[in-house]
């Protein structure tokens, strides 16, 4: 099956099981499982049950994404784990979400992948081709090269960003009238790209749009690449380059110990010769002299996926490139299932690229052999591949007798040549930006933040930054997101428990943790006063389009304010095509002619109940009769409820709110709850202040060790499966019970002609228990259904988690 094919039928069978899985979890949201949960035992064992299968599928899936990586998955054993553990949870689902964006880029050709071939180079080692790069390539332990520039790079200049051109070679337009300012679309001062001009009007040489046999590439292992370390050396490949008609030109970038990018590598190859010049030298700048062969127009430069090439050669070197065929644009145009380098290697070249040296750290000095290689192979094939293209691009405009295919691969490469390179400020206020915080506050989803949490977050994001341009670091090297987040959740109280959390970090924060300390101190004191996380975004959004901006978008005539519009009244309709003549709103309806119409009056659902349903008689104490079983909707107040004791008489005392735990029944108590078998036979009474089983609010206990973590849950688990045991032998007795007594019952007809007695009504909140441990009757339902009465009550919202508080009457 062709590899687009099959790509496209897996992706279609994992986006309909999510958005399966995604409509199962918003439904099963939607319903109120904590009252299934205390309402009905069998639910309550059933959720249990699915929720340890669940975490149990999720430290598995933790487990494999963390798989190869430096990063510890957690063990979630009980629903408390997840917030523990949420730090790192975190970790490891942004690590697979990077992973995840690699390889979706490498499949689209955004990034490159690739690596020289060396099955001919020499006989096959006998060890493993290693799957991972070393740590000592991934993060070099070397001098920064930027102290040795001639001109170092300028982090704390809030001036626009010019270029760095000091001539301009093949020029239509001087250099003088090149750089010009201009206001860009977010009111921010630029330069433009100083061959913006020569880029737009220049004409490709006739051979792009010739059908030619592809020029086969030299064999790599007859040949050789130049590493070009001095300016000499820049020159004698000058001279050659000059000569050529077609040349292909691809970069090595490193950011992470720098603040805006160093431009690390660049390579260069004709069709008989191939360059890896090293543009970390401290004369870097002089490599403008190559905009002799990069701003000729009839030379073509073919680069793959330029879209960030482009931008690097300005800033770093001052080179500009006309003439730009980008192999990706022509990918993209030709439809092919992959537009990686990668993919075009093995379609043309026919070998299999190596992902190892994705992430090297390409400042090492000297170069290791591999990634010589890896180097030289971006450019090597790339011509040969060109030509291929090429000739399939002119191919399908002949089919169509047109030349639309190779124009548009043309018209994006120089879209993609005039793109410029800005400096950007930092937005401490709004956060925006490519470094700013407002993004990465909406990608970790912290609305839970308090305000001083929220101040500290903004507060340190922006010290991050401060220090980041301060000492040419990024501000991940200075301090990772999840670092900075952890941080902003606990709030050390002082710079020891501060150093405490900063871990492995660079030497940079652990030297200035007294100074981020006292920032954290200030931004507690200004957050307390200040926005939290909701009101910022709700200040900060768009608001949404008024009827008016809506009409101009639809008409264009409503634009021009001269010429003759519709009606306002005529744009909007008084009826609805649905609805008809019936008002969608009460601002439309005709007013009333009626003053003070009396209120309506309307049985609750318990007193239509209590009419057609006759309950068993019960010798216990009587609740008091109700004085009226119609309630008005206007004007209704309630009396404000006293605490009833077992003896029936009204006391003031304290009472406890408990968070996820069952209140205990008392003597005159409501029945609602499970009875365990001691509890039946023997009243409780009710504890006084002083006994060890009176109310008061529940504190949980810290647990600093794991060791007492893990004993803690042992013992709740074993607690939950002997009440579940209690629980169902309970309910088998009952079950016994009610079946050698309902042979004998009879039921009682109902008289709804009657008035309903509500002094003689069976007490259904505070059931006495029955006496010698006889098995209680079913409880009362009421929003179950009847044999013969009304249809139950509406199921409402059950009680909301929330904080155990002590209150006085």
């Amino acid at each position: 099956m062709d590899s687009s094919k099959d790509f496209k039928s897996a992706q279609d069978k994992i986006q309909s099981a999510l958005v399966a899985t995604t409509r199962l979890c918003n439904q099963v949201a939607a319903e109120d499982l904590e009252f299934q949960r205390t309402s009905n035992p069998d639910v309550e064992d059933l959720l249990e049950d699915a929720s340890i299968r669940l975490l149990t599928l999720a430290s598995s899936l933790l487990t494999s994404a963390a798989k190869n990586t430096d990063l510890k998955p957690p063990k979630l054993d009980d629903k408390d784990d997840i917030d523990v553990h949420w730090s790192r949870i975190v970790d490891v689902v942004d690590t697979l979400l990077e992973k995840a964006d690699t390889c979706l880029d490498e499949y689209t050709g955004m990034i490159k992948r690739k690596i020289a071939p060396t099955e001919s180079s020499g006989p096959p080692s006998k060890k493993p081709k290693p799957t991972s790069l070393d740590q000592a390539l991934r993060r070099a332990n070397i001098v920064k090269p930027q102290n040795a520039f001639e001109v170092k790079p300028d982090n704390l200049s809030a001036s626009p960003w010019k270029p760095v051109l000091t001539s301009k070679p093949h020029a239509v337009v001087s250099l003088e009238e090149s750089l010009q300012e201009f206001e860009d679309e977010n009111q921010h001062i630029q330069y433009k790209n100083p061959y913006d001009f020569e880029i737009g009007t220049s004409q490709y040489p006739e051979a792009v749009f010739q059908t030619k046999e592809p020029i086969k590439y030299l064999p790599v292992e007859t040949t050789t690449a130049t590493f070009v370390d001095t300016f000499e050396g820049v020159l004698e490949m000058l001279e050659d380059l000059k000569g050529a008609t077609e040349i292909a030109i691809d970069t090595e970038h490193h950011d992470y110990r720098t603040y805006t990018g160093l431009l690390s590598l660049m390579q260069i190859s004709t069709r008989n010769k191939d360059w890896i010049v090293d543009t970390l030298r401290p004369w870097r700048r002089k490599l403008e002299v190559l905009n002799e062969v990069f701003a000729d127009p009839k030379i073509v430069k073919v680069l793959h996926g330029a879209f960030m090439d482009i931008v690097w050669l300005q800033r770093d070197c001052g080179l500009y490139i006309v003439n730009l065929f980008d192999t990706f644009e022509a990918a993209v145009t030709l439809q092919y299932p992959g537009r990686s380098l990668a993919y075009l290697l093995k379609r043309f070249v026919d070998f299999d690229a190596d992902k190892r040296f994705q992430l090297a750290d390409w400042r090492i000095r000297p170069l290791p052999e591999e990634m010589f290689y890896y180097a030289r192979s971006d450019t090597h094939y790339l011509l040969y591949i060109f030509d291929h293209m090429r000739n399939e691009l002119l191919k399908q405009d002949s089919a169509s007798n047109s030349q639309n295919s190779i124009n548009q691969v043309l018209d994006r490469s120089r879209e993609t040549s005039q793109r410029r390179y800005e400096g950007f400020d930092y937005d401490a206020e709004g956060g925006q930006g490519p470094f700013g915080w407002y993004s990465l506050l909406i990608r970790q989803s912290v609305g839970k933040f308090s305000k001083e949490q929220f101040a500290v977050y903004r507060a340190m994001h922006k010290w991050r930054d401060e220090v980041a341009r301060r000492e040419d670091e990024s501000p991940l090297y200075v301090m990772s997101n999840s670092t900075l987040f952890d941080i902003v959740r606990r709030l050390p109280p002082d710079a020891k428990a501060l150093h405490s959390l900063l871990g492995t970090m660079s030497h940079i924060t652990r030297r200035e943790v007294s100074s981020l300390f006292d920032v954290i101190s200030r931004a507690k004191v200004e957050g307390a006063s200040g926005p939290s996380v909701a009101e910022f975004i709700r200040r900060n959004t768009q608001p949404t389009m008024g009827i008016g901006e809506v009409a101009k978008a639809v008409f264009p005539q409503l634009r021009n304010t001269t010429a003759e519009i519709l009606d306002v009244k005529d744009l909007v309709s008084q009826t609805s095509k649905l609805w008809g003549e019936i008002p969608m709103s009460s601002r439309w309806e005709a007013p009333s002619a009626i003053e003070n119409p009396e209120p309506t009056r309307f049985e609750l659902p318990w007193a239509q109940f209590v009419k057609s349903v006759k309950l068993l008689e019960d010798p216990g104490p009587q609740p008091q009769p109700a004085e009226q079983s119609l309630v008005p909707v206007e004007g209704a107040k309630q009396q404000p409820e006293q605490k009833q004791s077992g003896d029936g008489e009204f006391v003031d005392g304290e009472f406890t709110l408990r968070t996820g735990l069952k209140r205990k029944a008392s003597t005159g108590g409501s029945d609602l709850e499970p009875r365990g078998a001691d509890e039946a036979s023997t009243p409780q009474q009710p504890p006084s202040d002083d006994s060890p089983n009176a109310e008061e609010i529940v504190v949980p206990d810290v647990i600093d060790s794991e060791e007492e973590r893990e004993l803690e849950k042992k013992a709740k688990r074993a607690e939950k499966k002997a009440r579940k045991q209690a629980r169902k032998e309970l309910d088998q007795a009952r079950e016994l019970a009610n079946s050698n007594t309902s042979a004998g019952a009879t039921e009682e007809s109902v008289n709804e002609e009657e008035p309903f007695d509500y002094s003689k009504a069976k007490s259904v909140l505070n059931v006495p228990p029955h006496p010698n441990g006889a098995p209680q009757t079913a409880k009362f339902n009421p929003y179950g259904m009847t044999v013969e009465g009304p249809k139950p009550a509406r199921k409402m919202h059950g009680e909301k988690a929330g904080k155990s508080a002590t209150f006085r009457e």
